[in-house]
């Protein structure tokens, strides 16, 4: 497995958003996910992107089909108990299967046959998920492809560490997820993701607390 993308929960209409693109980065296709109640604004890089995700419709956040991915209570929370990310993995290699116990959720918005298989974990722990179909953002076909090149010169996510205040027992998911090389999950004093870029080879940081739980580093 490796990293596809991973997500922030934020405000209505994800204005906060605007501060990656004041940053320097380039902002991709925004999608409305139809009966699931939300939408996004998202930004990619060679080989993954950043996803900010927010609630449009209540009900179809709730409904019988959606209610069990917990996104309504990611979406709403206001106490430090819910993670208000999701964390997006799919294949290293072609035909390789999802490292975790997982359940099958099939939003209306894919097209038939098309699963997005939800971890078993916790909702202290980031919403854990796997996409047996996604790929790079730099291998798409011509018509999907989304803009990677950005004004501040990042190229491609090369780390993400995720923290969360409220864990006890780590679930079995952050043991497959750990093992990724460049991904950390570990405890710490607050909802954050770190983002490396590069390598990190700039020895640069730029902090979007308190707007967004987000630490860029290249």
């Amino acid at each position: 497995m490796e990293i596809d993308h991973i997500f922030v929960c934020v405000a209505r209409s994800a204005e906060s958003a605007d501060l990656l693109s004041d940053f320097g980065l380039s902002e991709g296709t925004a999608n409305r996910h139809r009966g699931q109640g939300t939408a996004n604004r998202r930004f990619f890089f060679n080989n993954a992107f950043i996803e900010f995700l927010y609630l449009v419709d209540s009900k179809e956040a709730q409904s019988v089909l959606t209610s069990p991915t917990n996104l309504y209570e990611r979406l709403s929370s206001t106490t430090d108990q819910v993670s208000p990310f999701g964390v997006c993995f799919r294949p290293s290699v072609k035909g390789e299967s999802f490292a975790f116990p997982a359940w099958s959720y099939r939003p209306e918005y894919l097209p038939a046959g098309f699963d997005v298989f939800i971890a078993h974990a916790p909702s202290c722990e980031p919403l854990w998920f796997y996409l047996d179909f996604a790929t790079r953002p730099d291998t798409a076909q011509p018509e999907n492809r989304q803009v990677t090149a950005h004004r501040c010169g990042f190229k491609e996510i090369s780390s993400v560490k995720v923290s969360s205040p409220t864990l006890g027992e780590f679930s079995e998911v952050v043991v497959a997820a750990n093992a990724i090389e460049a991904f950390e999950f570990v405890q710490g004093a607050e909802h954050l993701v770190e983002v490396g870029f590069d390598s990190e080879r700039a020895g640069e940081m730029k902090d979007f607390r308190p707007a967004l739980p987000l630490i860029f580093k290249w």
